[in-house]
């Protein structure tokens, strides 16, 4: 329609009738004069706005469910999300604790032996193809680590540091077979040298060939002119084998080591020596020996041995015959 002065005047008279007609249906109410025009309106477009409702109401459910769907999808991403953030909490949480535990008891055995030591975390191994036992912790030069201090854990002798850098070092373990150590016996204080064999058990040369040792018998450091590279009474194995003597000057004996040198985590360098020798303090308490059972069987007598066939007969071990049965 053209914007002309007469279109202006209609739109406007249009308009009036438009409030005209909502004023007399308000005041109307029930009885409003127009009602007739409106229910006559409804069931004419009635039908048509149903369909049209019809057609365009799926395709707002649908648009809402998708929307619903995509929310859906990410509440589930988020919760799988947090779901793993926990679990990996979790698995922090129990290395945390296993490293604590470790810490905790690596700091009591120092203690008892009055070893001043610097804690650290095993960070590499050695290369396997190099055919030596080593591994590198994450403490160094600036940690007042170096070269030729004994290195223990929460179990005994780890080794001793070989090469000190800024950060880190390398320490050769006491398994490996370049690694010697003077041991003593303990009560009886005999002395000899450990030597690493890999994943066997320590060799170990005894000085006096005619020693008495048996199997279950436990060894700790001898110690260092010095303290270098080995302090004392540090827990080394239990002998597991002993080689019979056989008139040679020295003894050998097998000893498997306290600690588990394919899964090592924290150590501790000795950085400061005790101040006398500890000796056997440093031993884990010996474990009591699981009694055996004895079983004590008392064999009864039978009914039938002691019965006659007359009810209430006793027996007098008398093998002789009765009178009845004399000829």
């Amino acid at each position: 329609m053209r914007d002309t002065k007469e279109s202006r005047l209609l739109l406007v008279l249009l308009i009036a009738v438009a409030f005209a007609l909502i004023t007399v249906d308000i005041r109307g109410g029930e009885n409003s004069p127009v009602d007739g025009a409106r229910q006559a309106a409804a069931a004419a477009f009635g039908p048509i706005e149903n369909g049209v409702s019809g057609a365009v109401n799926p395709v707002g459910d649908a648009v809402s469910a998708v929307r619903d769907s995509g929310e859906r999808h990410d509440r589930l991403a988020a919760l799988e999300k947090e779901n793993a953030a926990l679990k990996a909490k979790l698995g922090s949480d129990d290395r945390n604790r296993s490293r604590l535990d470790q810490l905790d008891r690596m700091l009591k055995l120092a203690g008892q032996g009055q070893y001043g030591i610097k804690g650290a975390q095993v960070i590499a191994i050695g290369a396997a193809q190099g055919f030596s036992w080593t591994i590198t912790i994450d403490a160094g030069a600036n940690d007042g680590v170096k070269r030729d201090m004994t290195v223990l854990n929460a179990d005994g002798l780890v080794g001793r540091v070989t090469t000190v850098g800024p950060d880190s070092a390398t320490v050769l373990l006491a398994n490996d077979p370049d690694f010697t150590v003077g041991t003593r016996m303990e009560g009886s204080d005999e002395l000899g040298f450990a030597s690493g064999q890999g994943d066997r058990p320590l060799r170990v040369q005894l000085l006096n060939g005619k020693a008495e040792v048996k199997k279950g018998d436990r060894l700790v450091t001898f110690g260092s002119e010095g303290d270098k590279p080995f302090v004392p009474g540090v827990p080394v194995g239990v002998v597991s084998r002993v080689d019979p003597s056989g008139g040679d000057l020295t003894r050998t004996i097998y000893v498997t080591p306290y600690v588990g040198f394919t899964k090592l985590d924290v150590v501790g360098v000795v950085v400061q020596a005790p101040k006398k020798d500890p000796r056997d303090e440093v031993l884990p308490p010996k474990p009591k020996p699981t009694p055996t059972p004895t079983v004590t069987v008392t064999v009864t007598p039978s009914a039938d041995a002691n019965a006659t066939d007359g009810p209430g007969a006793q027996s007098t071990g008398d093998a002789r015959p009765t009178d009845d049965q004399l000829p």
